[in-house]
């Protein structure tokens, strides 16, 4: 096991085996096709950040260097960055954003503010590798009033417009509900976006992990 003297090492420790992990994946079934099933845009919602958190890295469970973790199920959640041919996108910043174990976001309008989990860090961002790749530690989406648990992505690239789209737990009841979800009519690139949060074996914590790949229309920039 080694030995980690800073937050910052430990992070960049994680993001190397997650990237690992990744790489090692196969494709999903469809990803045989001439394109992949292009993620479907999604609305960015209220709550994108209007104060952003001063510590904005990749593990939303701890807030610089506090001791007390967030409340909620620890989620590795990896995936990679495409484009329709599924190309890597390299340097691809990806932002994400979510409700904390209590349903509130780190905005100052969101609901049940008052109550919301300080050591949540609520949004996070990373830089995509060269294989396309991102990871975050962060906890599984619970839900807000009038949606589904879902978590927020944003994209942004040279060059291309920033792509924004929401993550879902797969075989949640209240997805067949929720009106944004619905919104996709087109029934795989619906299933693309609900992917399976799953625990992780042998965690002495009941961690999960969850694999959301991204296929934009981009093409990359030469």
């Amino acid at each position: 096991m080694p030995t980690f003297t800073t937050r910052r090492d430990w992070l960049r420790h994680t993001a190397a085996s997650a990237a690992a992990i990744i790489a090692a994946q196969a494709l999903p079934s469809w990803a045989f096709a001439e394109e992949l099933v292009r993620t479907p845009r999604q609305t960015e919602g209220p709550f994108y950040p209007d104060r952003l958190p001063l510590d904005t890295d990749n593990d939303l469970l701890i807030v610089n260097d506090a001791i007390t973790e967030a409340v909620g199920e620890v989620t590795h959640l990896t995936g990679r960055i495409l484009d329709a041919k599924g190309n890597p996108l390299r340097n691809a910043l990806v932002e994400i954003w979510q409700v904390d174990s209590k349903g509130a976001y780190i905005h100052t309008q969101s609901g049940n503010r008052e109550r919301r989990d300080k050591n949540f860090q609520g949004y996070g961002k990373f830089l995509t590798g060269s294989k396309g790749e991102y990871y975050f530690r962060t906890i599984k989406p619970v839900a807000y009033p009038g949606r589904t648990p879902h978590i927020h992505f944003a994209i942004s690239a040279k060059d291309h417009e920033k792509f924004t789209t929401q993550c879902y737990i797969k075989g949640e009841q209240r997805n067949a509900r929720d009106g944004v979800l619905r919104s996709v009519t087109d029934q795989r690139q619906r299933e693309s976006v609900q992917v399976p949060f799953t625990a992780i074996k042998d965690s002495k914590i009941g961690e999960l992990e969850a694999a959301f790949d991204i296929v934009l229309g981009w093409t990359p920039t030469a």
